[in-house]
């Protein structure tokens, strides 16, 4: 049983919310917490459009924007290298859209995985070289640290524009480099911007340049046209949900729902999803995003860039429905390297954080590695075997900072790279002992420094509330929060003095439900995941902890209270 806490809010600052928006006390009290007046709750509850900042107030973003308005206009040779996860592929398959709206005809690339790593390597920038002959060359959601391979273009002669948002390691790159983590003040409304969210940006720059210019495709091009891709590399790479990146995702889900993009509906058809229906963050993270992904990890990533550039129907369903059995393959082989790597931490007892190391396929432990993280509450990393290199990515817990942990681990590793939640790594196989040990100092260094305030495993109750005041208005307000994720978790309620009048009615693999009436006649029911062997018994006072939202079946909406912990009244 998990730890509860729960403290006061701000009460007058809740019924001043509650009056200013319209909304729920509820919500009003959740909103409290977070937010320090009626100002800040309403912008974060309604997100608009209009405050995304000015494109050109992001360092770099001007001149890479000004680079592509004269490359297309020149027809100049372009190559694009994105990354192989849903963050470079959004972010090529947005920028190779609209440039070609512009005229220019990008040639785009994904690093090969098992041949040539990821991000911006040797291996594959030689490949770029010889196919594209580029004079200009953008990396998109790698190359901040890829010195070497800049400099390789350079004495080329070709021009080189970063997009990135990864934490620099070493000398800064000589190239137009838009990286908010090196050129931007820490507090900048864009600093946790992900690529998808900078590419966007990149594009109404450009479009801002041709506006400033004269030139009619400046309000011809919406930006908004590439909401959908922005929220799609936006909520898949875990980047805080707030600010800037909550105004993407918000407006980009819904265009990801309307599905307008032949690539994006056929991804929506394969995942079990209707278009045109309302997306949540949980239908990109678990649905949309993996399918994506499984293409890179196992296969060839250029597939879902050619799903998402396409407007032709049937292909697209075609690659959609080939994606569909890559992701399935990949879930098979997810699932066997989860358990032997599971078990694997298990067997090292309690450790601030876990590294583990086995045989394993390269392309699939980073999905392990979330699974251990979320199920030990811990930093993980899982690594795979590459001959005499290890390989791997690691996952984080709120508080943890996987780059700064990585960093006092430098000397044992060969490369790494990433953001505070996640990030790769590869390093000699015998040195894993080695980093093993280091890794879980530099973990404990900052619990014990006071990063990690409070341990992930306890529930924090935002509201205590009555069922009276669970009302439709509540569950409409509630959908006012979303998209839930990094930054932006779904808010926890707490019930006092429920009975049971009946035993709860167990169901699936170790589920259980019930009801329970609500004012005027109406009821609301109650789902426990995997808590079936831990049933309350019928006419013991009881207190949950739980979820409250709709649960939307074939065009009906139901009351859904979701058990993530229950206890007996004291």
């Amino acid at each position: 049983m998990a730890a509860w806490s729960h403290r006061a809010a701000d009460a007058g600052l809740a019924r001043r919310i509650a009056a200013a928006l319209g909304v729920s006390e509820p919500l009003a009290t959740v909103l409290s917490r977070t937010f320090a007046d009626e100002a800040e709750a309403e912008r974060h509850l309604r997100p608009q459009l209009a405050h995304v900042s000015d494109p050109f107030a992001v360092g770099g973003l001007r001149e890479a924007a000004e680079r592509l308005v004269l490359a297309a206009a020149k027809g100049e040779r372009i190559a694009i290298l994105g990354d192989y996860d849903v963050d470079g592929v959004s972010s090529t398959a947005m920028l190779v859209h609209f440039l070609r709206r512009l005229g220019a005809h990008p040639e785009y690339f994904v690093p090969r995985r098992l041949e040539e790593g990821y991000g911006l390597s040797m291996a594959a920038l030689e490949r770029v070289l010889a196919e594209a002959k580029p004079q200009l060359f953008v990396a998109l959601d790698c190359g901040t640290n890829s010195k070497p391979e800049v400099d390789r273009l350079r004495t080329e002669g070709v021009d080189v524009i970063v997009v990135d948002h990864h934490v620099a390691k070493v000398t800064r790159v000589t190239c137009t480099l838009v990286n908010p983590r090196v050129n931007d003040a820490e507090d900048a409304p864009w600093q946790t911007l992900c690529t998808a969210g900078l590419v966007f940006k990149l594009v109404h720059g450009v479009l801002k340049v041709l506006r400033l210019a004269g030139d009619e495709r400046g309000t011809s091009i919406a930006v908004k046209d590439y909401l959908d891709l922005a929220a799609l590399g936006t909520i898949a790479d875990l980047v805080p949900l707030r600010a800037e990146n909550r105004i993407l995702a918000a407006h980009g889900l819904k265009a990801l729902g309307e599905a307008r993009r032949q690539g994006v509906r056929a991804l929506i058809a394969v995942s079990g999803m209707e278009p045109g229906g309302m997306l949540t963050s949980v239908d990109v993270s678990y649905r949309i995003g993996p399918r994506i992904n499984a293409s890179g990890r196992l296969a060839d990533a250029s597939l879902p860039l050619r799903l998402l550039l396409s407007d032709d129907p049937a292909n697209c369903l075609r690659d959609a429905a080939q994606l569909d059995a890559i992701n399935r393959e990949r879930q098979e082989i997810d699932k066997k390297v989860t358990e032997e790597a599971m078990a694997q931490a298990k067997a090292m007892g309690d450790l601030a954080g876990y590294v583990v190391h086995g045989d394993w396929h390269p392309g699939v432990v980073g999905i392990a590695a979330g699974k251990i993280c979320r199920a030990l509450d811990r930093p993980v990393i899982v690594l795979g075997k590459e001959g005499e290199s290890a390989k791997g990515s690691g996952r984080s817990v709120p508080g943890t900072n996987l780059v700064e942990a990585l960093g006092a681990c430098a000397d044992l590793l060969k490369t790494y790279g990433g953001h505070p939640m996640a990030v790769g790594v590869s390093l000699n196989v015998t040195d894993v002992e080695a980093f093993r040990a280091r890794f879980a100092a530099a973990v404990e260094s900052q619990r014990l420094a006071g990063v990690v305030h409070a341990d992930g495993r306890d529930i924090a109750i935002a509201h205590w509330i009555k069922p009276s005041e669970v009302t439709d208005q509540l569950l409409d307000d509630l959908d006012l929060l979303q998209p839930f994720g990094e930054g932006n978790s779904e808010p926890v309620f707490g019930f006092k003095g429920f009975v049971f009048d009946r035993p709860p009615t167990p169901f699936g693999e170790g589920n259980f439900r019930h009801q329970l009436p609500l004012s005027g006649g109406r009821r609301l029911n109650f789902v426990a995941w995997r808590m079936a062997d831990r049933m309350p018994e019928p006419g013991k006072a009881i207190e949950m902890a739980v979820k409250l939202q709709w649960n939307r079946w074939q065009g009906r909406r139901i009351p859904q209270a979701e058990i993530l912990d229950w206890r007996y009244a004291s």
